[in-house]
């Protein structure tokens, strides 16, 4: 080391000498005066120059090579020139023997070269460490930390290395111990120390790499491929490794970079590069690390890996879209309580920020901010609630999922479902339930209030699943059948039910026939059905069963026991009371045909003596003859009236329609009724204008319907009374009417009045009123009655302008008239 130090104290001269002699020059220059100074100066430059020189000298007896920095600016990390500008010094015969490490180092500069070809080699320092020349060359660059190693060569060469720094400049010796004789040094056993396992069996050792089924090769370093096994060559599509370091045929030149950066940095790197093998793109994870001097590279073919790998993606992502797709909401928290997805379901949900969640916050942040804003249930005391919350991360994994409802706030109702996530942390899914809620709410009231509505029905009603079982029944259905309320559980097979309800309708086939329709689906047998049936005990039932939506049967029974006993009841009486109507309508044809004839045979006769035909009358008698002509004709309009009432019960008296002139119709009827009024001293009046028109009727029945009312109301008014007939048009019909002031009608007669034989307390046939019915309505009119004791009687038929042909003559029934 003595020797370095002396090396290190001719430097510092040289430098004073150059320095000298510069400042000689400068002081020659300037004056022209002093040249006898400058001849001193000269001399004494000489001098210093022939003392350079020796040193030189020095330096080229110097067994090994000193690489000098001067005033260095260390940029050890720039890629492209990591070296500096280094001044190399020493023996040709040591310059020799190292450029043998920059033969694959690719620089033109020897000083260069050498330290790319021995940077990444194997060292150990005195300390016993072991380091890279690159790694300590740096640190000696950049702090000024001096270094003292062995650097283990190729071939078994050691190559030993001083650095120091010698004011601003650094120094470097590089001293070749096999030069030196030193095979037997220290260094020996520090290599044989550091390669111990390689000691052991090298020859085993590199004959595995060789024949390694993956290819293996090394780099210089520079870069350039210095070996290579055998699947390398193979797998590169070479004839042998000759012709792979000939041609240098590279696996992937995508590597460059990466080995450049590894050299660099003295530190192992890895990555994965596309590669064509036998025409197939394959992934391969392509690894170099520094090792004596250069680089050994590894290739890893991890096609399937990355197939695999993008597989997993691709599912993840898909994944990842589902959930984004669901309309529940859910998160899901790392083991280190980060969010790290979250769908949009769950933002839209609690309303929160996109950016904000993108930034992954961790739990307690997310919990804080949604309490801010009120969108976690409000809690007595929160510390502890959001703790218990935190505290399921560190639960054990088989621990149960948690499932609790958070009443919020904004009064919705969410869901929560905790589970432990199969990769760690949480995953959580929120389902609002709000509408759920009220639509259970009432769902449960309708089903209640139908319940109730069911119970209140007196007919047995009950509902069956599409299984057979029960669903639903009322208390009726209970007191129909005689059930126990305690056999009719929600769920009770059909067939149970059937079996107590045999004892009172024994039919199989009937209850065989009920099952099919509540289970079988098919539309042939399921389907509305309603029948009647008689139990054992006498009652007779309605039954009808019908298919609900949702595949239910609903099957309700009626008791019509009752029903059919008064509808039997009814239908005797109906056919009797059609006897009577029958004997009656018989009776009155034969009793009217068979005393018309002689009745007309003594008005007849009675008219002659009447008209003198058969000699002049008496006085005395006179008057009899007049009363049997009244009594006749009274008996003859009776006759004819009760003829035409069996008519048109018979259904046979049909219409004769015409245009009818309403006014003229009046002034017939008040003549026809004029006789008789003037016997009685009861004055008529006609309330009809002349122009009030025509309609379309009968206008003989029509006559017929005026003339009844009229001679009914002279009938029944007092002598010297007042009987108005009249007619008004209105826009849809025409109003006749009859009233007088006579005694008026009783009001419990009125509603008996129109109907046949019957003339209230009054007297008479009582057939006029009903004839006037009967033939208004077969006009389509109707009739009505006004009437006051002791005030009179007003009868008024309404008429429509055109009358109904379903009673005309088939030979008038024009096309378009109303019906």
């Amino acid at each position: 080391m003595d020797q370095y130090a002396q090396t290190a104290s001719i430097i510092v001269t040289l430098g004073a000498v150059f320095l000298a002699i510069a400042v000689a020059l400068w002081a020659f220059r300037l004056t022209v005066g002093a040249r006898a100074v400058n001849l001193k100066w000269r001399q004494r430059a000489i001098a210093l120059e022939e003392r350079l020189n020796r040193s030189i000298s020095v330096f080229a007896a110097h067994p090994g090579l000193v690489l000098v920095w001067a005033e260095d600016v260390a940029k050890p990390d720039d890629l492209q020139n990591p070296w500096g500008e280094p001044d190399l010094f020493g023996s040709s015969v040591a310059l020799g023997a190292m450029l043998k490490f920059a033969e694959n180092a690719g620089h033109d500069e020897p000083a260069k070269g050498i330290l790319d070809g021995l940077a990444d080699f194997e060292a150990r320092s005195t300390n016993g460490d072991d380091t890279t020349l690159r790694q300590v060359l740096k640190e000696l660059r950049l702090h000024g930390t001096a270094f003292s190693l062995t650097i283990i060569g190729a071939s078994g060469r050691f190559i030993e290395a001083d650095g120091r720094a010698a004011g601003s400049q650094i120094v470097l010796w590089l001293t070749d111990s096999t030069i030196k004789g030193l095979e037997e040094s220290g260094a020996r056993g520090r290599l044989e120390e550091v390669r111990h396992i390689l000691s052991e069996d090298p020859v085993a050792f590199i004959d595995m790499l060789g024949k390694a089924p993956f290819p293996v090769w090394r780099l210089s370093s520079g870069q350039k491929l210095i070996w290579a096994n055998a699947c390398y060559v193979e797998t590169v599509e070479a004839k042998d490794l000759d012709d792979v370091l000939k041609q240098q045929i590279l696996l992937s030149s995508d590597t460059a970079e990466m080995t450049k950066i590894c050299l660099a940095e003295s530190d192992a790197k890895s990555g994965v590069y596309p590669v064509v093998i036998d025409g197939e793109l394959r992934q391969l994870e392509i690894g170099a690390w520094p090792v004596s001097g250069g680089l050994t590279c590894v290739a890893r073919d991890v096609s399937d890996n990355a197939a695999l790998q993008a597989k997993m993606e691709r599912q993840s992502k898909a994944h990842d879209e589902t959930l984004d797709h669901l309309a529940d909401a859910v998160a899901i928290f790392s083991p280190g309580q980060r969010l790290i997805f979250h769908n949009t379901a769950f933002r839209t949900l609690f309303d929160l920020d996109a950016i904000w969640l993108d930034e992954r916050p961790d739990h307690g942040a997310l919990l804080d901010h949604l309490r801010e804003r009120r969108r976690i249930p409000d809690q007595a005391d929160y510390q502890e609630w959001k703790a218990s919350e935190l505290e399921r991360y560190h639960q054990s994994p088989d621990q149960e999922n948690v499932d609790e409802l958070w009443l919020l706030p904004d009064e919705r109702t969410l869901r929560v479902t905790t589970l432990r996530h199969q990769l760690g942390g949480l995953l959580y899914v929120f389902e609002d339930i709000s509408d759920q809620l009220t639509l259970q709410t009432k769902f449960n009231t309708l089903i209640s209030v139908q319940r109730a509505t069911l119970d209140k029905l007196s007919e047995a009603v009950v509902v069956f699943g599409a299984d057979g079982g029960l669903r639903l029944h009322n208390e009726a259905f209970v007191k129909l059948w005689e059930l126990n309320e305690k056999n009719l559980t929600v769920g009770e097979p059909f067939a149970k039910i059937a079996k107590n309800c045999r004892a009172l309708f024994h039919d199989e086939r009937y209850w065989q026939e009920m099952q099919a329709t509540i289970t079988d689906m098919s539309p042939e047998v399921r389907g509305h059905r309603q029948a009647e049936i008689e139990r054992a005990d006498g009652k007779i039932l309605t039954w009808v069963s019908w298919p609900l939506p949702d595949g239910a049967t609903v099957v309700a029974w009626v008791d019509i026991t009752d029903t059919k006993r008064v509808e039997k009841s009814l239908r005797e009486k109906n056919e009797a009371m059609e006897t009577v109507v029958r004997l009656k309508a018989d009776f009155v044809s034969h009793v009217s045909y068979q005393l018309r004839d002689p009745l007309n045979t003594i008005v007849g006769y009675a008219g002659m003596l009447s008209e003198n035909m058969a000699g002049e009358l008496a006085k005395q008698q006179r008057a009899p003859v007049e009363s049997i002509l009244s009594a006749g004709n009274q008996l003859t309009t009776v006759f004819k009236n009760i003829l035409d009432i069996a008519a048109i019960d018979a259904g046979t008296l049909e219409l004769q329609l015409g245009d009818v002139d309403v006014h003229q119709v009046i002034e017939e009827v008040v003549q026809l009724a004029q006789t008789h009024a003037e016997d009685t001293r009861i004055q008529i009046k006609i309330d009809c204008a002349e122009d009030i028109g025509m309609i379309r009727a009968d206008g003989t029945r029509l006559k017929q319907v005026m003339y009844n009312l009229l001679a009914n109301a002279v009938k029944f008014s007092k002598s010297g009374g007042e009987v108005v007939i009249g007619g008004t048009r209105l826009k849809k019909e025409v109003r006749l009417w009859v009233a007088d002031n006579g005694a008026g009608i009783d009001p419990k007669d009125q509603t008996r009045v129109f109907e046949a034989f019957e003339s209230g307390s009054a007297g008479g046939a009582g057939l006029g009123l009903a004839l006037v019915r009967k033939l208004i309505d077969m006009h389509g009119g109707r009739v009505s009655l006004q009437s006051e004791p002791d005030k009179g009687t007003k009868v008024t038929c309404h008429l429509r302008l055109k009358a109904k042909i379903t009673n005309a003559a088939p030979e008038l029934m024009l096309e378009g008239e109303p019906s």
